[in-house]
């Protein structure tokens, strides 16, 4: 799929991306696989900020599967509010939880169709509860990673099976996740869909799509004034 000059180019963005972004993590605060999961289900849609806000009342209160499956949902919402959706996804953590307590005793399974089979569990969720929460190798393609990659010519626009491939390709599996994650917060934080700060970024020698047909801000000053870390 890719040739040696291609494979050489994404390790050196990614030394490039791991100088830029040290202390890469995902923005979703949890500890435990369950947490993770209802936290990347409420924060369709949603920022992770917010999702953050909530759930450390919402595992306080259910700390486990069977407590969120039995949860009143008048009470569940009223935690879920500053989420939005909050009746929505009120019912979509309840009927999670309860297919993990009847099908999997109330734990998070540890393989993608497993993951998968739950209700409201996509493969890029299932995939990112894998690699943050099990630390097992896997690529959770958002719009963030499918963006940076069609930028550096890995795949097409809004590909994300493709995307995911050429990720998994690129780098060995003892980097998938770290990849992942920096590619994640590049995306967040500077390659904006609408205008991407070209000029303060650390890839712009080797991006093909550098100053994205005049739409990316190429000037360091303006750049540097786009960047969500300025730092």
């Amino acid at each position: 799929m890719f040739d040696t000059a291609a494979v050489r180019r994404a390790r050196k963005i990614l030394r490039l991306l791991r100088v830029r972004y040290p202390d890469a993590r995902l923005e979703l605060d949890f500890a435990s696989p369950l947490q993770l999961l209802v936290a990347a289900v409420l924060a369709a849609q949603t920022l992770d900020e917010r999702v953050n806000a909530v759930t450390p009342a919402l595992f306080a209160r259910y700390p486990t599967a069977a407590d969120l499956a039995a949860a009143e949902p008048a009470e569940m919402e009223q935690i879920l509010v500053p989420v939005g959706y909050y009746r929505k996804k009120t019912q979509s953590v309840i009927a999670l939880a309860a297919a993990l307590v009847e099908h999997h005793g109330g734990e998070v399974p540890r393989t993608v169709d497993e993951l998968v089979a739950l209700p409201w569990v996509g493969r890029k969720t299932a995939n990112m509860v894998l690699g943050n929460a099990f630390s097992i190798a896997a690529v959770s393609v958002d719009t963030h990673v499918s963006r940076v990659a069609e930028r550096l010519g890995w795949s097409p626009a809004r590909d994300v099976d493709t995307a995911e491939v050429a990720i998994r390709t690129l780098f060995p599996r003892k980097d998938w996740v770290e990849a992942n994650l920096l590619l994640i917060l590049h995306g967040r934080r500077t390659c904006h869909s609408q205008k991407p700060a070209c000029g303060a970024c650390p890839l712009l020698a080797d991006c093909p799509s550098a100053g994205l047909a005049g739409k990316g801000e190429l000037d360091p000053d303006k750049a540097r004034a786009l960047l969500k870390d300025p730092a």
